[in-house]
């Protein structure tokens, strides 16, 4: 089944795109299929109700309070502090989805 992921920024230009490169790689090794839709901070929620099912929100620029989906800090994908940590912890969350 075909994961919905967010990748959300303050423009969903610079840092969404070199996070979406480096999810893609991730979720390619694990055969995972999914649609990574990159958009700003500010549309999360259009793209929640527009997707119906929103798996998994990497963002790199503020956290949403939400309890119906998992959110996720993206920034190791950018420094690589930490980035093994986020990987598994993305991994666990779109194989427990």
């Amino acid at each position: 089944m075909r994961k919905n992921i967010l990748i959300a920024c303050g423009t969903a230009i610079a840092t969404a795109t070199i996070v979406a490169g480096k999810l893609k790689e991730l979720l390619q090794k694990y055969n995972i299929q999914a649609n990574i839709i990159q958009c700003r901070f500010t549309e999360i929620d259009y793209y929640v109700k527009t997707l119906g099912k929103v798996d998994l929100i990497i963002t790199t620029a503020g956290f949403p309070e939400r309890k119906d989906i998992p959110v996720l800090n993206g920034v190791p994908f950018l420094s690589g502090i930490g980035k093994e940590e986020l990987e598994k912890k993305i991994i666990e969350v779109l194989q427990s989805s």
